[in-house]
């Protein structure tokens, strides 16, 4: 059910805007005049007397540049046990307490990597919560790298830099931002808000998942939203393109290639060496691309890019891969497709398993040569799409007369055979339904906050915390709200993440326009 946003005529009568007009949405609908730190008023609901401030909150904490700059100031970095999150959690709950809302901070046996939970207790039980989930924590930093202080929130060229502004700090100061307003115009919900801010998300063991087992009472929810969607642009980099709201992941699962050789003094090289072998190896696999394996979910996808898009041969090569009829001409379009595509390895990554060489550990002294070298091989798999259990197979096949053994990684105990099940029923789990008043939220706000731009559910090419919810059924979607242009996506774990400050104080105001949906006054 892709909702076009903008009639093809429509699409076709506009001018060009400027890059802040993109960032901003349509002047019309979306702008600090038109809102400042009051808000959004309901396209689909009728006009009302404002209700009463309840809460005295600072104006900072309604500014989610302002917000994110405080957020970025904590370094909450993980190196794969968790991170030291408690300075930002303590932060966060004064912004929330500020507003006069409940919080909790939840410890984990890891000192100060904790989680923190603020409840807006809504006006009927009646109805199930809605959870916002939002991790603290970020990948390491290669400061020497940077071209600026990661911790610092510097702004420059219209942009804020700093780990974590686009994955996900700055979604978390959105949906917290757009909720303050609210409440600082003595608004109400039709429910109970959720707002955990957990931590272990990129790494660790006391993530969503020993949140959920310990503290469920906490985090029962109808529908979850979470980071994933990506908002995108035409190939002008200025208008607005492209609304995702994620309603699926990709399947998560690791491989390990291991070659062995002969341990020896490095002036006496033998030619079975493992790092050689393991080179090859890699170099050999290097060059694979996985099958393309269309699912309903991408297709629905790639046919609201296709309407999106301003750049006529990118949406025929669209259609000609929609409209293939046999897997030669589905891979010549996809090949197609990536070449033209403005952002050409999300779109190649939602077409097929995906394989990337993470980590290599090999040796010890200069003057030993090792008898083992690995290298660490993280995949992702389109639910509906190529197994993981298939992509494994055909790995063992590229890689039978490499000297090199291809072993999946399980959780300790655990077989190969039982996790490629785990994995197979990952793999068939549903998308997230439509039909539940979050997901109509989302809907409506992109069609005001983005007038000219085409909406649609997706298919996120990474991965989220939100297994815990789905294993139990319940709902769960994702978007990074603000705008952002290829360079900026490939900053994401990278070095100078960054995002526009304009785009993020119009995603602002559509997180402002989805929680309007769900008022009660």
């Amino acid at each position: 059910m892709t909702d076009h946003i903008a009639t093809e005529d429509h699409r076709a009568s506009r001018g060009s805007v400027g890059r802040r007009g993109f960032l901003l949405g349509s002047a019309g609908a979306v702008g600090a005049t038109a809102f400042g730190l009051g808000g959004l008023a309901r396209a689909d609901a009728p006009a009302t007397a404002a209700a009463a401030p309840t809460a005295t909150i600072p104006k900072s904490d309604l500014d989610s540049l302002d917000l994110l700059k405080r957020m970025v100031s904590f370094d909450t970095q993980n190196f794969g046990k968790g991170g030291k999150t408690r300075a930002h959690a303590e932060m966060l709950k004064a912004v929330w307490e500020r507003a006069g809302v409940s919080t909790e901070i939840i410890p984990t046996p890891i000192t100060d990597n904790v989680h923190l939970i603020a409840r807006i207790k809504g006006t009927s039980s009646a109805n199930k919560p809605i959870l916002l989930l939002g991790h603290s924590d970020v990948v390491p930093v290669e400061k020497e790298n940077w071209s600026v202080d990661p911790f610092a929130g510097t702004v420059k060229g219209g942009e804020i830099y700093g780990r974590g502004t686009l994955d996900m700090k700055g979604a978390n100061a959105a949906f917290i931002s757009a909720l303050l307003r609210h409440l600082s115009e003595g608004h109400t919900f039709d429910r109970d808000i959720i707002v955990l801010t957990d931590a272990d998300e990129e790494a660790g063991d006391y993530g969503s998942a020993w949140l959920a087992k310990t503290h469920w009472d906490k985090l029962d929810a109808g529908a979850v939203l979470t980071e994933g969607g990506w908002f995108l642009a035409q190939r002008d980099g200025t208008t607005p393109m492209l609304v995702t709201v994620t309603r699926q992941d990709k399947v998560y699962f690791n491989l390990d290639l291991t070659a062995k050789g002969t341990a020896t003094h490095s002036s006496k090289p033998m030619p079975d060496s493992a790092i050689v072998a393991l080179s090859r190896a890699v170099s050999e696999l290097g060059d694979h691309l996985a099958p393309v394996r269309l699912t309903p979910v991408t297709r629905q996808y790639f046919s609201a890019l296709a309407n999106a898009t301003d750049d006529r041969r990118f949406a025929r090569a669209i259609s000609m891969l929609l409209d293939a009829r046999d897997q030669r001409m589905r891979e010549r379009a996809a090949k197609l497709v990536v070449a033209r595509s403005a952002y050409p390895h999300l779109h190649s990554a939602l077409l097929r398993t995906t394989a990337a060489y993470v980590i290599e550990e090999s040796g010890y002294k200069e003057n030993v040569i090792p008898s083992e070298a690995t290298c660490r091989v993280n995949c992702r798999a389109v639910p509906g799409g190529q197994k993981p259990r298939e992509f494994l197979a055909t790995v063992r096949q590229i890689l039978r007369d490499k000297d090199v053994k291809v072993t999946l990684v399980t959780p300790e105990g655990v077989s190969e055979e039982e996790q490629l099940a785990t994995l197979d029923e990952t793999w068939a789990t549903a998308p997230a339904a439509l039909d539940n008043p979050l997901f109509s939220a989302i809907s409506a706000s992109a069609r005001q906050t983005y007038p000219e731009a085409t909406f649609t559910p997706a298919l996120f090419e990474a991965g989220t915390s939100l297994g815990p919810w789905r294993k139990k059924g319940i709902p769960g979607y994702g978007v990074y709200p603000y705008v952002i242009t290829n360079e900026q996506l490939i900053g994401m774990h990278g070095n100078d993440e960054r995002i526009w400050v304009d785009a993020l104080a119009t995603g602002t105001n559509f997180m402002y326009g989805v929680f309007d949906r769900l008022r009660s006054r």
